[in-house]
């Protein structure tokens, strides 16, 4: 399984939101780039960037902090926040994303995520960021009435070949991570799935490794990382 550190972007920093509540932020670092270098340094294979000014408005606010971040590290980068037209998802790829991430826009504008899977194909991550099962849109501020696993379902026969999923109910928690949850989803997407949420110490990364899905390929770190809870080596060591 493949660890990804995570840096959520707002207001040009490096923070992480309390169960995705923007008015329950603490500001990690001044300058984004340096959590990209220190997480690249410690042998990072792949980073995870959202832009939560971008997810809030509908559109990319952060482009230059994405491309300071990818011209300063050597990994890759996965981007979202924001990204529900054509346009924005053109910029963060001339950023210097290798992988975009959508969200909101996977549900509402099919016409466009169809056109995203022709397009760039295994560089699409389609994100479902669920709250107590319910799929969360708009920058996780409004609930979309459906299940995680249902819509899981419905675009992994879209053709989605890549999801990211979000327990919002345990993100930056540090309380462990929602394996029914994510299994469910898992089960129900035929298709590849990256973790994200609740991680606090590399017990629930080794739990992660043992009993998720078999196609869940990786977890996404934040604020376990940004507190010193274990390194992005002893993290990696344990999903192995």
């Amino acid at each position: 399984m493949i660890l990804y550190p995570a840096i959520d972007i707002r207001g040009g920093q490096a923070v992480r939101l309390l169960r995705g509540d923007y008015e329950r932020e603490t500001a990690y670092d001044a300058d984004p780039v340096d959590a990209a270098r220190r997480w690249a340094e410690d042998g990072a294979g792949f980073l995870h960037v959202v832009d939560l000014d971008g997810a809030k408005a509908g559109s990319p606010r952060n482009l230059e902090s994405v491309r300071r971040i990818a011209a300063a590290v050597d990994c890759p980068i996965q981007v979202g926040g924001g990204l529900r037209d054509r346009r924005s998802l053109d910029a963060v790829l001339e950023a210097g994303a290798a992988r975009v991430v959508i969200g909101t826009a996977a549900l509402r504008d099919p016409d466009f995520l169809d056109r995203a899977l022709r397009d760039h194909g295994a560089d699409v991550v389609v994100s479902i960021d669920a709250r107590a099962g319910e799929v969360s849109l708009e920058g996780w501020t409004e609930g979309g009435g459906r299940e995680a696993a249902e819509v899981a379902a419905e675009l992994g026969e879209r053709g989605v070949g890549r999801f990211l999923f979000t327990s919002i109910d345990v993100d930056g928690t540090m309380e462990g991570p929602a394996i029914d949850e994510l299994n469910g989803v898992a089960a129900a997407a035929g298709a590849r799935v990256i973790a994200s949420g609740g991680v606090g110490n590399l017990s629930d990364l080794e739990l992660l490794a043992r009993v998720a899905a078999p196609n869940v390929e990786g977890a996404i770190v934040g604020r376990a990382l940004y507190e010193g809870r274990f390194t992005v080596g002893e993290g990696i060591a344990a999903l192995a």
